[in-house]
């Protein structure tokens, strides 16, 4: 969703630590069910025969705090929700206004909490690369509690669109490459932001994450069966973890804009899925019919919208000045506004929010940057960090190593908002890499630091030479680069993955220097790291790590963190690999060997990515033994429970990721060679040995056919054991008939 923000008034006290007990935790917004849901339907019924024309209408207004934003509007009744108001102050004043309407309805108040609000989390990237559910759900609940604590009901997260494309910017917003992770993560963060006490708001529904040359907003083209087992899953995963409300995408998809998709929001969503919350379209996004070449002007864009199963209208105002004159006028039927606004007052009823008090003022700034909040930032940003090259065992940092020098803008915080904070809040300051290290490296090791550039955006320099000579004189060089600025998030496509600017200028100039070089990223996407994959003594990847990602940093280059985080993006070698990810088809002419022209082979670059999904370092070494399965032969309709041994061989207590992976060699279509069915990610102490246990459902063995019909087939699956995508221990079943 687009953030077109006027300026905002900041709430200054929510910047500041908490101080004496921390409020009890907001109760979870969750779907009521049996007697407490039929009440809420007669309720639904009893309002809407209440409501004038006019009012149903305004209830599926969506309008936000800027230039323009009229709270007058909502005395009328004409205005349902509204979106990028963070001042408790704000919230409780147009909530007020709500009260002050005849009908008295209160607003449902959105904002883009997507990875924190005032305690910031690392990027929804840098969280899926934690592998860790359990951790991520906590991150999206003190985010949705931070929110809810300021009188946001409602985030727009989170995003679980499926992305093989790191060209496109909005990849940072997900889980990477996998429908596995991917539904897991989507179900992990819905539960969080709603047990925080925030609605959450699936998007975008569907296919944006593969979007045409990884372009922003382009059109995009899946097939069904694809559609079904790629990019569908996560959306599942999270309505059944509860999701109230879901976001339909800009894009088109195969030939129809997704926000006049009937068979998608109403056929799919509400018929087969049986989906009862409410739809939003994106920023503007139906007035965009008329680019799109399906609507001639904005009546007929409302009308297509509403009738595809779009019940609120976010930013466009195309509902509010052109629906009652469409249903008067007899192009749109009274039931289908009246369908539209009875899903916007279910959510209302089941948020509680006719008998929620108005935000306290005084009391949000006791639950902002709470001491557990940042104990889960720092947790969620060290699970998350990626150790890509260690060569030599440079890391942890030696004691031999007597001088380090930080080189990078991008070591220390900067003040400046930028796309990825929470609407209209300024960044919450943490503490720079340089003072992390120093706090964690022995005494008489001496800590240098020179930016290099004049902004963390890396796109000019500020002193070279200075960074070049404290890099020659150090033991070791920790350079802190990547994407920051205007390289992050929505609208920022890239065709050059390389670093951004002139980084690469200076890494090749610390390089020159003959010192050893740990180059520490921070960027929102996977980026080309083949030259400094051949050039670098060490990579570790962050997906900017939030309020406590340096400190977290830190721990990690200084032995007291073991990394733990692995690839949920493959990493191309070139950009002309794109798009590239492990789970694809086999072909008939796969690759044998090395230097044979006629196979599916490039012939300047090697096939498989430069990283590969799964993939991640750790300062301990993990094996793996006898991969075995309690029965071979497995019911369709039964589960196979598979284990492996799993060992610690090295020097450190460490964690692991334990990946398993299926493939059927023989079906009736072409099955990719691996697709992720299981993780367990778990701590082993130097030494210790383990055996991990799954259970597998013979169900979730299937694969969709171009109608979109679940089929499981009898027949071999081939089960593979290890720590990433590449997986070699290996064991089998049989799917047999029931």
């Amino acid at each position: 969703m687009g953030l077109r923000l006027a300026a905002a008034l900041l709430f200054c006290v929510l910047s500041l630590p908490s101080l004496g007990q921390v409020p009890a935790a907001p109760e979870p917004v969750t779907w009521k069910t049996g007697r407490e849901a039929a009440a809420i339907e007669r309720r639904v019924e009893a309002l809407l025969k209440r409501m004038t024309l006019e009012e149903k209408v305004g209830q599926l207004h969506l309008s936000g705090r800027g230039e323009g934003f009229n709270a007058a509007r909502i005395r009328e009744g004409r205005m349902g929700a509204v979106m990028n108001f963070v001042v408790p102050q704000e919230i409780a004043e147009v909530q007020k206004a709500a009260r002050e309407s005849r009908l008295k309805i209160p607003l449902i108040i959105g904002l883009d909490a997507v990875h924190g609000f005032s305690t910031y989390f690392p990027l929804p990237l840098g969280q899926a690369s934690s592998w860790n559910p359990e951790l991520i759900e906590e991150a999206a609940y003190w985010t949705g509690r931070e929110a809810r604590a300021a009188g946001i009901n409602w985030t727009f997260a989170p995003m679980v669109d499926i992305s093989r494309d790191p060209r496109w910017g909005r990849a940072l917003e997900g889980a990477g490459e996998d429908p596995y992770l991917g539904s897991v993560v989507a179900a992990a963060r819905t539960l969080g932001y709603q047990r925080g006490g925030v609605a959450t708001t699936v998007k975008h529904l569907a296919g944006y994450g593969a979007s045409e040359a990884g372009r922003d907003y382009n059109s995009v083209w899946i097939p069904t069966s694809q559609l079904f087992d790629i990019y569908l899953p996560p959306f599942k995963a999270a309505f059944d973890a509860g999701a109230m409300t879901t976001m339909a995408a800009f894009n088109a998809l195969n030939g129809m804009p997704t926000t006049a998709d009937r068979n998608l929001l109403t056929g799919l969503l509400r018929g087969r899925w049986r989906f009862k919350g409410l739809t939003v379209s994106d920023f503007g996004s139906i007035s965009e019919l008329k680019q799109h070449g399906i609507a001639g002007d904005d009546a007929e864009a409302a009308r297509k919208a509403l009738l595809a199963g779009i019940d609120m209208d976010m930013m466009g105002d195309a509902y509010d000045k052109h629906l009652a004159d469409e249903v008067k006028a007899g192009r749109v039927p009274l039931e289908a506004v009246d369908e539209a606004v009875r899903r916007v007052l279910r959510v209302k009823f089941h948020l509680g929010l006719f008998e929620r008090p108005d935000v306290d003022v005084a009391a949000a700034p006791k639950l902002m940057q709470t001491e557990e909040a940042r104990q889960v930032a720092r947790r969620a940003a060290r699970e998350g960090i990626i150790l890509l090259k260690n060569a030599n065992e440079t890391l942890p940092i030696k004691p031999t190593v007597k001088s380090v020098a930080v080189i990078g803008a991008m070591g220390v915080p900067e003040a400046e908002r930028v796309w990825t904070d929470p609407a209209g809040l300024g960044r919450r300051i943490g503490q720079s890499l340089p003072e992390a290290l120093k706090e964690r490296l022995p005494a008489d090791v001496d800590v240098t630091y020179e930016p290099a550039f004049t902004r963390n955006c890396g796109t000019e320099f500020a002193d070279k030479d200075a960074a070049i000579r404290a890099a020659a004189a150090s033991d070791l060089i920790i350079a802190m680069l990547g994407e920051d600025c205007e390289f992050l998030g929505e609208a920022s496509s890239r065709v050059n993955l390389g670093l951004p600017g002139v980084q690469q200028e200076l890494l090749e100039a610390l390089v020159a220097t003959g010192k050893p070089v740990v180059l520490v990223l921070a960027t929102g996407r996977p980026l080309v790291l083949t030259w400094a994959d051949s050039h670098v003594a060490a990579i570790v990847q962050t997906f900017h790590g939030g309020t406590e990602g340096r400190a977290a940093i830190a721990e990690m280059l200084s032995g007291q963190a073991n990394p733990s985080g692995r690839v949920p993006m493959s990493f191309p070698r070139s950009v002309g690999q794109i798009p590239v990810y492990y789970n694809h088809l086999p072909t008939g002419r796969p690759q044998t060997r090395v230097g044979e022209r006629y196979e599916s082979i490039y012939m300047d670059e090697r096939n498989e990515p430069l990283y590969p999904f799964g993939f991640g370092l750790s300062y301990s070494r993990f094996t793996y033994a006898n991969p075995r399965v309690e029965r071979e032969a497995v019911p369709l309709n039964g589960t196979a429970k598979v284990s492996v041994d799993v060992s610690n061989a090295g020097p450190r207590d460490g964690q692991e990721v334990v990946q398993l992976y299926i493939h059927q060699p023989v079906a009736s279509r072409s099955r990719p060679v691996r697709e992720l069915k299981g993780f367990k990610k778990l701590l082993l102490k130097a030494g210790e040995t383990a055996t991990v246990r799954f259970d597998v459902p013979a169900n979730q063995l299937g694969m969709h056919d171009d109608a979109g019909r679940y089929i499981i087939e009898p027949g071999q699956i081939d089960i593979y054991l290890g720590g990433s995508s590449l997986a070699e221990s290996v064991t089998k079943i049989t799917l047999i008939e029931r």
